[in-house]
């Protein structure tokens, strides 16, 4: 394996100075609490760090120690989640909470073959936490790293984890004895700042002169980019609306946003139509047979591989389903207390905006 020769200084000092002036004023970065410091790292998966920045303030706010998250009902902990996505994170963070609680004194361990046994931690987030919160000598590789360093190497080919043991080798290599918090949190800081994903600032990059692809030319084809074929989805959605209140249902424990709340439907079939999936899905889920809709809104929203459009129309109906521990009749303030997937809670949104327009 042929690596780049070191410059008069090393990668790590480059590094780190460039680090110590140009790092992003960020909340996570205030504090050395491994909580914390876990939290933020966990909402910094598949989320910008823009969007976490609110999300993570407020979380500390209502859940200022593990303790706290432990002792919440999950109702409340998904609930404080919603917007972000990916609730599997959230969930994982519930039950390390109490695992944390019940066998390690509301610490977070520093040792990695604990840390590897909880919930949610992956070999990302376990050198996260002992790198940053107790600056141990450990890497990290996520996007913005395995990018850096496949340009420094001019690895090419796409970004997957296929890539990471070559990017192990020269991290343990350059990685500095001490100081980790700093050096592992400026490898990713100059991936989203400098070495981006399109149009990267290299005249700007402390470590250029190490950079086999900067030197060949080829550092804008580093990664490979991937293909995304985005699906578009219909989906037929029900309001149910009987004196004052709006029909929800939780979604099962397991799967696809599990154990959210939103209002019933589903997938409209090829040539159907949105009246006729209505009646199908609501007498599938509900078993009660609708006898007209009127078409309220249109919502979007984008999931990863596929992007959703919620044709939501209000419904009557010769019955109407009665509650139980997983279906609720509740009005527009009390829907704002359950945890909904983003679309559905854009139509609360939406609910609430045409308020008093939308008659029993």
């Amino acid at each position: 394996m042929n690596f780049p020769m070191k410059p008069k200084l090393s990668f790590a000092k480059n590094l780190n100075a460039w680090y110590r002036k140009n790092a992003r004023d960020l909340p996570w970065r205030e504090t050395s609490d491994p909580y914390k410091i876990w939290i933020s790292e966990i909402m910094l998966q598949q989320t910008t760090v823009n969007a976490v920045i609110p999300y993570y303030k407020k979380w500390i706010k209502l859940f200022p120690t593990v303790e706290h998250v432990a002792k919440a009902p999950l109702q409340k902990i998904l609930k404080s989640w919603q917007g972000l996505g990916y609730y599997t994170r959230a969930k994982n963070i519930y039950k390390t909470s109490k695992i944390i609680c019940a066998l390690h004194n509301g610490r977070i361990p520093d040792d990695p073959h604990q840390l590897k046994k909880l919930p949610g931690f992956g070999p990302y987030t376990v050198g996260a936490v002992l790198s940053i919160a107790f600056d141990k000598r450990h890497a990290i590789i996520d996007a913005n790293v395995r990018r850096v360093i496949m340009r420094i190497l001019a690895i090419e080919g796409h970004a997957d984890t296929s890539q990471d043991a070559e990017i192990s080798v020269f991290l343990e290599r350059e990685m500095p004895v001490r100081n980790l918090r700093t050096f592992n949190q400026a490898l990713m800081e100059l991936g989203a700042l400098v070495c981006r994903n399109r149009e990267p600032l290299c005249l700007s990059c402390p470590v250029k002169a190490q950079c086999c692809g900067y030197k060949k030319g080829i550092q804008e084809i580093i990664p490979k980019p991937k293909k995304k074929i985005i699906k578009d989805i219909d989906v037929a959605i029900g309001i149910l609306r009987r004196k004052g209140k709006y029909f929800i249902q939780k979604r099962p424990a397991k799967g696809l946003l599990a154990d959210l709340w939103e209002f019933p439907g589903g997938k409209t079939k090829k040539g159907e139509s949105l009246f006729r999936a209505l009646r199908r899905e609501l007498k599938e889920e509900l078993d009660i047979d609708i006898t007209s809709s009127r078409h309220l809104m249109n919502v979007k929203h984008f999931y990863t591989q596929f992007r959703v459009n919620l044709h939501v129309s209000l419904c009557e109906s010769q019955a109407y389903p009665s509650s139980g521990k997983d279906r609720k009749w509740a009005t527009l303030k009390e829907l704002n207390k359950y945890p909904m997937p983003s679309g559905s809670a854009k139509i609360v949104d939406r609910l609430n905006k045409i308020n008093g327009q939308v008659p029993d």
